[in-house]
């Protein structure tokens, strides 16, 4: 994406390209794909010490980030996961981070948890999606009674299983109200759910008559639904930014096998009709990079349109990302549709981001419900 980076900001992501391309080439991918969790833990804390996780936690929790734009520097980290379809909790830590910084103002109850997660030593997933239901952040059936016991189920929990904490929404009297959950905590069960992205772990997770205290509960009660709406812009910044890292991937070494592949003595690039779907993947690639690049800007900028900014990036993005990758796919003739080949890992990711956090068509009715059509 064009963020304008700083040379400070360049160099910094420099590092964490070389990082990436150091620990987690496609053949490490494919090698965790294999476990259970998907990942290396001991990675993921390497990962953090660069500072993966800190960008939206303020220094006095060991957080920071390099040019002071969180959001920004967030959003750069996304992209580069995106473009070696890294494993690890960079979405579901920084989602969470998100909704708890946002709460230690009115109620500063979890510094350690706070640092914990920066460090990588925990690892934190957000609970909101429900069986059934569609997109709906501030409307979650799963409850809390007056005697503060929580009940319900969640499902399409990333990274559940492999967590620490939940950072669950749920009704209570007045509203809805977040909470902090161990995942050890009695009353709590995950079931381990399939996913069609390779490396990335999925869970629904049931609340049986889960006893809280006060010090699990985040922000205010009954006064979550802003920190909710705070940490669906979050996630929307990051899947579009992952997605356009993923779109810059597939599209280079697309490229690059239309010049080394020969047809008829010549490469498949100098095909005039490939140079057209050539330039029009080009043309949305570039606009999907653009809107990812406002939507982070918005949110930075606490822009009053921010909402429907990450709702139409979210929307454009991860809907059009899976159509330009099977096109890619077509591009490659047979060779593409090979396990071997790297192209269905990146099209899994897609697919996968395309239906987390919000659907392409959720976040349509949401733009319409944000400009009162």
């Amino acid at each position: 994406m064009d963020l304008n980076l700083t040379e400070e900001q360049s160099d910094f992501r420099a590092v964490i390209e070389r990082f990436l391309e150091k620990e987690v080439p496609t053949s490490t991918v494919r090698e965790w794909a294999d476990t259970a969790a998907g990942f290396d833990r001991d990675w993921w804390v390497r990962a953090a010490e660069l500072g993966v996780a800190a960008p939206l936690v303020s220094e006095n929790h060991g957080g920071g980030s390099v040019s002071g734009l969180g959001v920004l520097d967030l959003a750069m980290f996304a992209e580069e996961f995106g473009r070696v379809v890294a494993p690890g909790p960079l979405h579901a830590t920084n989602i969470v981070l998100a909704g708890l910084m946002l709460a230690e103002d009115q109620n500063p109850a979890h510094g350690d948890l706070i640092e914990d997660l920066v460090g990588g030593g925990r690892i934190a997933a957000w609970a909101v999606s429900e069986p059934g239901l569609g997109w709906n952040p501030s409307g979650p059936t799963v409850s809390v009674d007056e005697g503060f016991v929580l009940n319900g189920v969640k499902d399409r929990v990333e990274y559940a299983a492999e967590s620490d904490v939940l950072l669950v929404n749920a009704l209570t009297a007045e509203g809805i109200s977040l909470f902090v959950v161990p995942v050890d905590r009695p009353g709590v069960t995950v079931l381990p759910m399939q996913s069609l992205d390779l490396t990335r772990r999925y869970a629904q997770v049931t609340f049986d008559s889960v006893e809280l205290v006060r010090t699990d509960l985040v922000g205010v009660l009954d006064e979550g639904e802003p920190i909710a709406s705070h940490q669906t812009l979050i996630a929307g910044v990051l899947q579009s930014a992952e997605t356009v890292g993923i779109l810059r991937t597939v599209l280079d070494f697309t490229t690059e096998w239309a010049f080394d592949r020969y047809s008829f003595g010549r490469p498949l690039a100098s095909y005039q009709a490939l140079k057209h779907r050539f330039a029009d993947i080009r043309t949305w690639v570039e606009a999907s990079a653009a809107i990812a690049s406002s939507a982070a800007h918005a949110v930075q900028d606490g822009d009053q349109a921010a909402a429907q900014m990450v709702a139409a990036a979210k929307s454009y993005v991860t809907d059009l990302a899976p159509r330009i990758i099977q096109d890619c796919v077509q591009l490659h003739g047979g060779i593409g549709v090979t396990w071997e080949h790297d192209l269905h890992l990146y099209l899994r990711r897609a697919v996968a981001n395309r239906v987390t956090y919000g659907t392409p068509a959720e976040h349509r009715r949401r733009i319409a419900d944000l400009i009162e059509l």
